[in-house]
């Protein structure tokens, strides 16, 4: 007695059906998780805002104040080089202290005495294209930090647009095979009726894939079946759509690891990190800045005085106090960097 095929048609039915379910399941966590990265990257993106806001408006006055004295600063410099009869040797010494105020970060380097004074304005303007990217450093990726096969949102714009078209133009290479009005033949007609039924469907469903599969099979002489069964094509879309949903997710796992590497980021990461310790990582900072500011008047009072003939050239040379602890301090940071690479 011969063999019934329903048994293995059955089990091929039942393989399509767990086949789609896997799929759908998948497509629910790729929604899930799209969902849950495009809110995690809105809320970073609104902490750095105001983090930001934060420190400006509390670090203004202090950073106001520090502007003001790197001013006076430069001004009694300028005074003393420029006004005083000094000797070649004294001018040097003078413009040696001046340097090392700048390189230890105690006023800001002014290369060109004829420079004019920095502003709080030009300290918190942010320069537009090249000019800020000579500048400070641009923030944005080269293009190969995408890194091999990753596409920047812009390129993928671009790319789905060359998809249209391709799939546009493939439908209508398609159409001008396979329309039932271009023959004569009652059979062929039949047969092309059906192919371009499946041609439309995979047109109007965006199915690239399919309709390439057609196109190869005509121009090696293979039977096109058009009776693809609907589990069959559901799988299929799924299965698209699940790609097209993975590359969203990971353009924004990539777009908030970048924001994340920005200064800003940074920030906010280590303000996070200090609020869970408990600690006000706003109040640190604005409380460096302070200190900073009274390192500034001690520099200020220190080059006014000799400015003022209140000390001698002597008394002068040897530096503010402050410019001598910060040459201590580096000096012990180092000797413990070198201390930690000979025992390990």
């Amino acid at each position: 007695m011969a063999s019934s095929p329903q048994p293995s048609a059955s089990l091929a039915h039942s393989a399509l059906h767990d086949r789609k379910a896997a799929l759908e399941e998948r497509h629910q966590w790729l929604l899930k998780q799209i969902k849950r990265k495009r809110t995690e990257l809105k809320n970073f993106v609104e902490q750095m805002r105001s983090v930001a806001t934060e420190i400006f408006g509390r670090s203004a006055p202090a950073v106001e104040k520090m502007a003001e004295i790197d001013r006076e600063i430069h001004g009694y410099f300028k005074d003393i080089l420029t006004k005083r009869k000094l000797g070649k040797q004294t001018r040097k010494d003078i413009c040696s202290i001046y340097r090392s105020l700048q390189d230890a970060g105690l006023i800001s380097y002014q290369l060109d005495d004829d420079e004019d004074d920095i502003s709080l304005d030009d300290l918190f303007s942010t320069p537009d294209g090249e000019e800020r990217d000579r500048e400070f450093g641009s923030n944005r990726p080269p293009c190969d930090e995408f890194g091999e096969g990753e596409e920047s949102p812009q390129r993928d714009r671009e790319n789905n647009a060359g998809d249209s078209r391709k799939i546009r133009q493939t439908f209508l290479r398609l159409a001008e095979i396979f329309h039932p009005d271009l023959v004569t033949d009652d059979d062929t007609r039949m047969n092309h009726t059906e192919i371009m039924k499946e041609i439309n469907r995979a047109y109007k469903e965006g199915d690239l894939a399919r309709l390439l599969e057609i196109e190869r099979q005509h121009q090696v002489g293979e039977s096109i079946d058009g009776s693809e069964d609907g589990l069959t094509r559901q799988c299929k879309i799924l299965e698209q759509q699940n790609d097209l949903l993975a590359t969203q997710y990971e353009n924004l796992k990539r777009e908030l690891r970048q924001v994340k590497r920005t200064p800003e980021g940074a920030m906010v990461s280590d303000y996070r990190k200090a609020k869970k310790h408990g600690f006000d990582l706003v109040s640190t900072m604005l409380k460096q800045v302070e200190a900073s500011v009274k390192f500034g008047e001690e520099v200020r009072d220190f080059v006014r005085d000799f400015h003022q003939n209140k000390m001698t050239i002597q008394e002068f040379l040897r530096g503010p106090e402050v410019l001598r602890r910060k040459s201590m301090d580096m000096m012990e940071k180092l000797l413990e960097e070198l201390l930690g690479e000979i025992i390990i």
